[in-house]
């Protein structure tokens, strides 16, 4: 009998006497589950972060920051050096002639939670009116647009879902000013959904700022960017200029390496109690075949294939866990919306939906064999040694 050959008729015997092991086999496909829900319920943060801030950068726009600043919320930019940016070259001019560009203020406020009434925070963002020429994937779905110089307020849609008190036409207060929600307004899924956007100016007035965090701007052309970067060379000038899609991808990176590296420490605590299940179960389960496997290799089967017997059953056991677990974390997580904190590794406070895809069951599944492999070797090299004469003899 070849070897493969004999590899396949002790794994088929051993899954005939699975049902009998039932509740030991059960503790490691429980054990490993547990690891593949929690690792992926964690890097689906990551995933669903990176895929909100894609969805918000675009590639003909830029966004120019104070220089040493990483984001937005560590940026700012003096009020009185707005013009000289609005005049640089290879930004697009719109009808009117005026640049497609906002500078913008971000302001953190308070408001109750629909899910338990406590404050929360979100992202008021103070704007320019070319707001949503310059962002045409974000539009209003309800009222009006915040009119300049008034307190009044347009909010993302997932704010609306997560907070309270701000349809159209409610009065909301943050701090000692009060605030009308005018409009509602839908971003595609981008991390804007999560902001209130209000007139700039009004916004600076009412928390006594004189400087921005940011100014985007829509690029007139494909290539100019390198245009726009004469900025960074003016020497009464302190600003660094990215192109959109570059400073998300920057923002979703350091938060998604935060949140791997967190992940795969929990992932590691918790493979070291399933990895000593697994050794319990298999051992359990080589001790009592002892007889079984001895007769194997008195009728010629090798040490080998009695190895690879108990080394698939591990791996088929680990599998069944890691589906298992894969299926209860897109079971209770995906979908579900969730938001960072406000300032958080350097981005506004954004609300987006954790996603669970066949990337993220494919690491699962990794992890799980893994720990259904260390977990199943050492049993298996005791089925191996294991004394024919002896183990016939205790049989």
């Amino acid at each position: 009998m070849t070897f493969f050959k004999q590899i396949s008729s002790v794994v088929s015997t051993n899954l005939r006497s699975l049902p009998q092991r039932y509740a030991t086999s059960s503790v490691v496909v429980i054990g490993i589950a547990g690891v593949v829900a929690v690792l992926i319920a964690v890097l689906s943060l990551s995933t669903g972060l990176a895929q909100s801030l894609t969805a918000t950068g675009r590639p003909d726009r830029a966004i120019v920051l104070h220089t040493g600043s990483n984001s937005e919320v560590g940026s700012s930019i003096p009020h009185e050096w707005i013009a000289t940016i609005l005049q640089a070259p290879g930004i697009l001019r719109g009808q009117d002639g005026k640049p497609v560009a906002s500078a913008e203020m971000l302001a953190t406020v308070n408001v109750p939670r629909r899910d338990n009434g406590l404050l929360g925070t979100l992202t008021l963002r103070g704007v320019s009116p070319q707001v949503f020429e310059l962002r045409p994937e974000a539009k209003l779905v309800d009222g009006r647009m915040f009119r300049p110089g008034l307190r009044e307020v347009v909010a993302g849609r997932a704010t609306q879902a997560r907070f309270k008190g701000l349809g159209v036409g409610d009065r909301v207060k943050f701090g000692d000013n009060e605030w009308t929600v005018v409009g509602a307004f839908d971003s595609g899924g981008g991390a804007h959904d999560s902001e209130l956007f209000g007139d700039l100016e009004t916004v600076l007035s009412a928390y006594n700022r004189t400087s921005v965090n940011s100014v985007t701007v829509k690029l007139d052309r494909p290539s100019a960017l390198d245009s726009l970067n004469a900025l960074t060379k003016d020497p009464t000038l302190q600003l660094v200029v990215q192109r959109e899609p570059a400073y998300y991808e920057q923002q979703s990176q350091s938060f998604a390496r935060f949140l791997t590296v967190i992940a795969h420490f929990v992932g590691a605590i918790m493979a070291m109690g399933a990895i000593f299940a697994a050794l319990n179960t298999m051992y359990s389960a080589v001790s009592a075949r002892t007889t079984e496997i001895a007769t194997l290799r008195a009728i010629g089967f090798g040490s080998g294939a009695v190895v690879a017997s108990v080394l698939v059953e591990a791996l088929l056991l680990a599998l069944l866990g890691a589906l298992v677990g894969a299926f209860l974390a897109w079971l209770f997580f995906n979908g579900n919306t969730v938001s960072t904190i406000a300032g958080n590794q350097g981005v506004a406070q954004i609300a987006f939906k954790l996603r669970v895809g066949p990337d993220l069951v494919a690491v699962g599944i990794v992890w799980a064999c893994v720990v259904g492999l260390i977990g199943g070797l050492l049993p298996a090299i005791r089925a191996a040694r294991l004394p024919v004469a002896t183990a016939l003899r205790a049989g």
